[in-house]
């Protein structure tokens, strides 16, 4: 351990985890603080969040506080010099801001002032962004609002989704993070303020924006696809019975007398599904009830030709001019 700063973390997903272990490596992080446990699945199981679980196997104490505006003063207990925060999942109150000598400190998953809010990493992908990031920014009492202190950016390729996006964030933030405390707590950073006319939002997704709208453009669905891949999983109904879709890739192919969302042909690794303007090949999907499939071995089983002309979310259809 490099330094005696008596750090307070405070996140709650598996992004933060490796921000969490980085500061433990280098810094006495004297307190974790986290949401409480969650049921989860089908059986709701109470389940710890993954911050906890790597606290608490590192002899950190940890606190959960069902609301921090009313809980904060355990936490100020501790006497943190700093407070950083990674993906926690509550708003930190004035009093805690005000506290730590060298201020609180937030690790976020977007260019800011680009995309501030809950879900930066998935609106980056849906909302077609060639590049995103990660910024080191002090906390103020407005969301993500607070003067950057460091950025690195990322080129989105068509092969991520957000996995793939969501785990090479989380280890750049880790590494922003401790190349960015040594300038804040010798006092040579410099902050910039963020532009308030450049600001756009990253709000939650809603469980309404998991379906997949096919009367949009090919390159609107795959990012809805790729964009909530593998978690909460974009969704399409089939034959009344809900699909969850995983993967897919665009072809140019264009049928202007099939319906959007139509199966209008069979490939070997997917189906082919009439667009807006494209084709989109669904690749990897999940039938309601079953397990998460390549569509190319689920065709082992099936005959795949039966599924030529059924459409997806037919009780939505309405015929559109296709531009």
């Amino acid at each position: 351990m490099e330094n005696k700063l008596r750090v307070v973390f405070m996140g709650t997903p598996d992004f933060s985890v490796p921000v969490l272990e980085g500061l433990m490596e280098n810094y006495d992080v004297v307190l974790v603080v986290t949401q409480p446990d969650k049921e989860v699945g089908r059986h709701k199981v109470l389940t710890p969040p993954p911050v906890k679980k790597t606290a608490i196997d590192a002899g950190i104490p940890v606190l959960q506080p069902k609301s921090i505006k009313k809980e904060y003063q355990d936490i100020l207990d501790f006497r943190p010099d700093i407070i950083i925060t990674c993906a926690y999942g509550q708003i930190i109150p004035k009093e805690m801001l005000d506290y730590p000598s060298y201020g609180c400190i937030n690790v976020h998953a977007s260019l800011l002032p680009k995309l501030r809010g809950g879900a930066p990493i998935h609106r980056a992908i849906m909302n077609n962004y060639a590049r995103t990031g990660v910024t080191i920014m002090y906390m103020v009492e407005k969301m993500d609002a607070g003067d950057i202190l460091s950025q690195e950016d990322t080129i989105i390729t068509k092969e991520d989704n957000l996995e793939t996006l969501h785990d090479r964030l989380s280890l750049m933030g880790r590494d922003l993070l401790l190349k960015t405390l040594p300038s804040i707590i010798e006092g040579t950073v410099q902050p910039i303020p963020q532009k308030e006319e450049e600001v756009t939002y990253a709000w939650n997704i809603k469980r309404e924006e998991e379906r997949v709208d096919f009367h949009r453009y090919a390159i609107d669905v795959f990012n809805h696809i790729r964009a909530l891949s593998p978690h909460p999983g974009a969704y399409a109904t089939l034959d009344g019975k809900i699909v969850k879709l995983y993967a897919s890739y665009i072809r140019d192919s264009f049928y202007t007398e099939k319906k959007d969302g139509e199966i209008a042909r069979i490939y070997e690794d997917g189906f082919g599904v009439s667009v807006r303007d494209r084709e989109i090949v669904l690749t990897e999907i999940q039938w309601e009830g079953k397990k998460r499939v390549k569509v190319k071995d689920y065709f082992h089983g099936v005959d795949p030709t039966s599924f030529l002309g059924k459409v997806f979310n037919e009780e939505e259809y309405h015929e559109e001019t296709k531009n």
